[in-house]
């Protein structure tokens, strides 16, 4: 029980921080449109990316200096590109709002949600990386391994269940501005991080 306890904690502290996977999965409340399928393929991407840090993944890349580098440059890049974008959107009021936006299909929703995991350095950084070195400082490495999985399904179930909650106060485009320029400001931080090692 303690490993499982360990490993909810400071899954839950890594996957809080606001990033571009949680902006995507707060918009998608927001607008209430596939919500579930968002949820589940968040979860269930952490769950896989977990398991592989858990098990070693994460020493293998780590013992490579030019796939990490590779990793560094493409994520930084990705990121700056995503800090461009809600930047663009906090200068732009007009095109804040996503209830404003026509329905998304469920297969592009569900491309782009894969995107914002997949394309992300930081998933697999903080969730290959960092859950997996842990997880192997613990007795029961995949009791650890479980309570990080469970703490994932939590958050992103009660972001996206919870979005709709927040929708009085993001009604106003000076909220929406303020999160997208949050949000920008946030991924080009960490995009110059990743960049300078």
């Amino acid at each position: 029980m303690p490993s499982v306890l360990a490993g909810f904690s400071v899954s839950l502290a890594l996957i809080v921080a606001i990033g571009a996977q949680n902006a995507f999965v707060l918009r998608q409340g927001l607008r209430r449109e596939h919500v579930v399928p968002v949820v589940v393929a968040c979860a269930a991407s952490d769950a896989l990316l977990i398991a592989a840090g858990i098990a070693g993944l994460g020493t293998v890349v780590s013992g490579r200096p030019a796939l990490l580098t590779a990793v560094r440059v493409g994520g930084a890049v990705f990121l700056f590109g995503y800090a461009l974008l809600a930047a663009r959107r906090a200068l732009r009021p007009g095109s804040l709002a996503p209830t404003d936006r026509p329905p998304a299909t469920l297969r592009a929703t569900v491309l782009a949600c894969l995107a914002f995991t997949y394309l992300n350095p930081h998933v697999y950084l903080d969730t290959v990386l960092l859950l997996g070195g842990i997880a192997q400082q613990h007795e029961d490495r995949w009791a650890f391994g479980g309570g990080a999985m469970l703490a994932s399904v939590v958050w992103f179930s009660a972001l996206g269940a919870g979005a709709h909650r927040l929708a009085p106060l993001l009604a106003r485009t000076q909220a929406w501005r303020v999160l997208d320029g949050a949000v920008a400001v946030v991924m080009a931080a960490v995009g110059a991080a990743l960049l300078l090692g």
